[in-house]
């Protein structure tokens, strides 16, 4: 996506963008939304916030966060819609924000809340079992010659993991067998023991089992590798597990993680919690979190946030209507 491309630079250059603080400051404690459940990616990085602005003192106010997951996470986002005005919740929100609405029809937009920032891009991994392919090409030459399709693990049904089995399937000619499971933790388990073939968590998904050497790093599915130098496993590390594009398999998918507002709230509320998470991210609780879960630092507001929001769900809203995901 072009503003991907444009957007992720060094962070410092781009948080010098960021407006400053025009006077406003919450009077009551502000609560951190999840759309949901304790101990998954969106709250472990909520309680990360949380930690930093506490730590290093940045607002004056108590920090809470508050898991809405029900309804695979419509809870939080119709809780933000119906809280119109109220400078005093923030949503850390993914592409669940385009797809739930797509895939349950419920009354929801994004567009419908105020855009904070995007504070960091989540990158996909393709594994393996360790005693299965080696290589990219390997994978896909056994999936297409397969008898049945391949079983790809997933957290979720028409989420992230769902779309990008989905665009592998187009971009391969491979056929692949999606099962969702209730977490990117459980996903691992089951290929562990070889009850799937693959899946397509992110990086902190698998780091365990990775690191233990039971599941097999392919690809990742981004256009350049990631940044992190320090080993992870005996042998390796983030960087060098090659692209996806490398390998031969052109797929790019970034998921963000993102901070919004309920609606009309003023743009004095707003400037407040763009200047807030500008901070956050130049915190080190924020940068050791950046490695250990090997996530993609990036700080985008404005009309940057607002383009990168446009196109991402465009994308996402192809991907799900070319796989037959979309609720009619």
């Amino acid at each position: 996506m072009r503003s991907i491309t444009r957007a992720v630079a060094v962070l410092t250059a781009a948080l010098a963008s960021a407006p400053a603080i025009a006077g406003w400051e919450p009077t009551t404690p502000v609560e951190i939304v999840v759309a949901a459940g304790a101990g998954g990616a969106s709250d472990q990085m909520a309680r990360m916030m949380q930690a930093a602005i506490q730590k290093n003192n940045l607002i004056k106010q108590p920090i809470m966060v508050s898991l809405k997951g029900d309804a695979s996470g419509a809870e939080a986002l119709m809780y933000m819609k119906s809280s119109e005005g109220n400078p005093n919740k923030v949503l850390i929100a993914n592409s669940l924000i385009y797809m739930l609405p797509l895939s349950a029809k419920i009354p929801f937009n994004w567009r419908e809340l105020t855009p904070v920032s995007v504070v960091a891009l989540d990158q996909f991994v393709l594994w393996d079992n360790a005693e299965g392919p080696k290589t990219v090409k390997e994978f896909i030459a056994a999936a297409k010659a397969a008898s049945s399709p391949f079983k790809m693990g997933g957290t979720g049904s028409r989420r992230q993991d769902n779309v990008l089995t989905v665009f592998m399937e187009q971009k391969t000619g491979a056929k692949f067998s999606y099962l969702p499971y209730k977490s990117g933790g459980e996903a691992a388990t089951q290929l562990v023991a070889n009850h799937t073939k693959s899946n397509v968590n992110n990086p902190s998904e698998n780091l365990e089992v990775w690191r233990a050497g039971q599941v097999r790093a392919l690809c990742v599915f981004d256009k350049e590798r990631m940044a992190y130098t320090t080993k992870v496993t005996e042998t390796q590390s983030w960087h060098d597990i090659p692209t996806c594009k490398e390998e031969g398999l052109d797929v790019q998918y970034l998921v963000l993680r993102a901070m919004f507002l309920p609606g009309k709230v003023t743009p004095e509320q707003q400037a407040f919690y763009v200047d807030l998470f500008q901070k956050v991210t130049q915190t080190a609780e924020y940068m050791d979190y950046m490695e250990k879960q090997a996530l993609k630092p990036i700080f985008l507001t404005g009309k940057d946030m607002v383009q990168f929001l446009e196109e991402d769900d465009a994308l996402n809203t192809s991907l799900m209507n070319q796989a037959g995901l979309v609720a009619r």
